[in-house]
């Protein structure tokens, strides 16, 4: 940029730039505010922001039990979308939580392991529901023991950020005694109910998988400290109406399995 352009940017109202910027992405806004000390005004208004919400957001807060205090105790939109994406908050009685993607302003869940089906979740014998001081939830399903595993996940698509390839992941730990991580590959799938669903293999034991050379999955410790298995990805398209599915099974081996700690499925934007 040469001195007469940047003169005659500068010469431009600050709202101008603001309703310039709010068509672009939260990265590109906060990469242009380091311009100028204009650009950084501009790049810090509620004009910008509002944009970068989802449409449905303020109804989307609204189902969280601590929304007033929420949007009280937040100044700006920009310190608004700032938290949602730092500090997912749980809607939905607790059983799911919302946060946003901090590049992109789309959408991102997680669902509760009590939002999920689990089967034999409600027999003490095989499952018992626990809380754990690291999870965003108030309980954990963990499981104790096991030879038939079936966990699966739902969500409507409308509920997602349209035209966007979205991944599914299991959240999960494995406690100090877990075992029977070793048995054959667990099936992943993720898809619309009632279409074709994409299926792999996933193996939570990462030293028995990789020492096997299987195509398979493996788990990847998250920021958080829990780890993540991909159960898969979905493209979500503009005007999508349906239902996603997403499953864990491991139901052929036969081996008893013990130690799985369940937090919950994420559903978030795909990586670029």
């Amino acid at each position: 940029m040469d001195g007469n352009e940047g003169t005659q940017i500068s010469a431009l109202p600050e709202g101008c730039i603001s309703n310039v910027l709010s068509f672009t992405s939260p990265r590109d806004a906060c990469t242009l505010s380091t311009v100028s000390s204009l650009f950084k005004n501009a790049a810090e208004s509620d004009t910008v922001w509002e944009r970068f919400f989802p449409k449905d957001f303020q109804s989307i807060i609204a189902r969280a039990d601590d929304h007033h205090s929420l949007l009280a105790s937040s100044p700006t939109k920009k310190h608004l979308f700032l938290r949602l994406c730092q500090n997912p908050i749980l809607i939905d009685d607790g059983k799911k939580s919302f946060a946003l993607d901090k590049w992109t302003g789309k959408k991102c869940y997680m669902l509760s392991a009590r939002d999920l089906t689990i089967v034999w979740s409600d027999t003490p014998v095989y499952w018992r529901w626990v809380s754990d001081p690291d999870s965003r939830f108030e309980e954990v399903a963990e499981l104790i023991d096991v030879c038939w595993l079936e966990i699966h996940g739902k969500i409507e698509t409308q509920m997602l950020s349209p035209a966007t390839m979205y991944t599914a992941y299991l959240v999960f730990k494995l406690a100090r005694e877990a075992y029977g991580w070793h048995a054959p590959p667990a099936e992943v799938s993720v898809g619309l109910a009632g279409s074709e669903s994409t299926k792999s293999r996933v193996c939570l034991d990462t030293g028995r998988g990789r020492r096997l050379h299987l195509p398979i999955g493996y788990p990847k410790e998250r920021e958080d400290g829990w780890l993540e298995v991909k159960l898969g990805e979905f493209f979500n398209k503009e005007g999508e109406d349906g239902e996603l599915e997403m499953s864990f099974l491991e139901v052929k081996g036969g081996h008893w399995k013990r130690g799985l700690v369940v937090q919950g499925i994420e559903i978030r934007p795909a990586s670029e």
